[in-house]
């Protein structure tokens, strides 16, 4: 077994067949090292993983402002209102025994003890009184200056996706723009004669299930789809499909097993490849493979069987892209069986499901060619050999 300076001990010249939890902590160690970082104006950011932590650039609220419509009030009352202070504006000085009309996110005028709001004020001979249910309390209904963060404060890790929320906090923290890292790119290649991109099966024809299926669930992970390309059972066209291809990550689809036209490992040797995983202990996508690619690439060789290549993405391709994309693992999700979750004899099984009250329930047509109870699952549970009994906890992985 060779060392490598990546992957250590899970590089080998001809790979044996590895468990599944083995084998995804191969691919994540497959792009231990994430791509560079760019700084991107937030409204291009979204959809990147940041690249360094989020620190705020200033307090968060900046400023004492008011959390609701009302008067802000000096000392106890009753109080003699002067003005009106709206958002946006700047607040004077507020002396004892004065209120000034406020409005929510307006700036809290120096001297204000807190805010009345308008529902328990009353105005009678020229004064403001407190209709407050029990007493007006110092700093009531007031957002105090870095109640939420204060300025140097790490807010979020490396690692976290962006998604609409995180650049909300961004703006209001102080960024315009954010260190993210680059998207692995990834080229789909769906291998096959037999494969229409239109119409109804023919004798002897089957519809792409994967070319629609494949791209927005590898978008989800981070990924920049660059192509995809229907590449027909060739082995020259396989090897230059592969040898030419610029793309971080290539996926195929098909050609994994040793039938008379799966070309795909004869195309990795002579395209310089060295197997990093060659064949996964799960059921269904037992011949699944992960490959590494001259130039630091990766190839992702999924099984043609649609069940079957969703299992090798979820085993495989998502981790290697979120290491790519500097995404953290995160935490498995748990959850209890509702029923017995029927498993393989020796292998994991990854099961479709649907979460109940009651914990996970498996869906009818799990089948490695089949995708119906896929579209009708809420995750995939990871079944170990010999399944899961009633009550049991199982990891589930969420589906897109």
């Amino acid at each position: 077994m060779e060392e490598d300076p990546v992957l250590g001990r899970f590089r080998t010249d001809v790979p044996a067949t590895l468990g599944w939890a083995q084998a995804r902590e191969t691919a994540r160690r497959a792009g231990l090292r994430p791509l560079p970082p760019q700084l991107l104006d937030l409204a291009d950011a979204l959809g990147r993983t940041l690249a360094e932590p989020l620190t705020a650039l200033t307090d968060l609220p900046a400023f004492d402002t008011s959390a609701m419509d009302g008067w802000a009030v000096a000392g106890p009352g009753p109080w003699r209102v002067a003005g009106r202070l709206l958002a946006g504006e700047r607040a004077e000085p507020l002396a004892d025994g004065a209120a000034v009309e406020i409005a929510t996110g307006a700036q809290l005028p120096p001297g204000a003890t807190a805010v009345l709001r308008r529902e328990h004020g009353e105005r009678a001979a020229g004064l403001l009184h407190d209709r407050t249910p029990g007493s007006l309390t110092t700093g009531q209904d007031v957002r105090p200056r870095g109640q939420e963060c204060r300025r140097g404060e790490a807010l979020l890790p490396a690692g976290t996706p962006v998604g609409p929320a995180v650049l909300g906090l961004a703006a209001a923290c102080g960024h315009d723009r954010l260190a993210v890292r680059r998207r692995p790119v990834v080229e789909l290649l769906v291998l096959g004669d037999e494969l229409l991109a239109a119409g109804l099966p023919r004798p002897g024809l089957v519809r792409d299930a994967l070319g629609p299926l494949l791209p927005p669930w590898l978008r989800a992970a981070g990924a920049e789809v660059g192509g995809v390309r229907a590449v027909r059972d060739d082995f020259g066209l396989l090897r230059d499909a592969v040898r030419h291809s610029t793309a971080d990550v290539v996926v195929t689809t098909g050609g994994t097993a040793a039938g008379p036209v799966d070309f795909l490992h004869r195309a990795l040797a002579e395209a310089g490849a060295h197997l990093l995983v060659d064949g996964v202990a799960v059921r269904p996508g037992h011949p699944m493979l992960l490959a590494g690619l001259p130039g630091g690439r990766h190839l992702v060789g999924l099984p043609g069987n649609p069940l079957a290549a969703v299992a090798g993405t979820v085993t495989l391709a998502l981790p290697l892209l979120h290491a790519l994309g500097g995404r953290s693992a995160g935490e498995p999700v748990l959850a209890p069986a509702a029923v017995d979750l029927p498993g393989h004899p020796a292998d994991t099984r990854l099961l479709p499901v649907r979460r109940t009250v009651r914990g996970a329930v498996p869906l009818a047509f799990d089948g490695p060619a089949m995708l119906r109870g896929l579209a009708r699952a809420e995750a995939l549970a990871v079944v170990p050999p010999g399944g899961v009994a009633a009550g049991g906890t199982v990891e589930l992985l969420a589906t897109p």
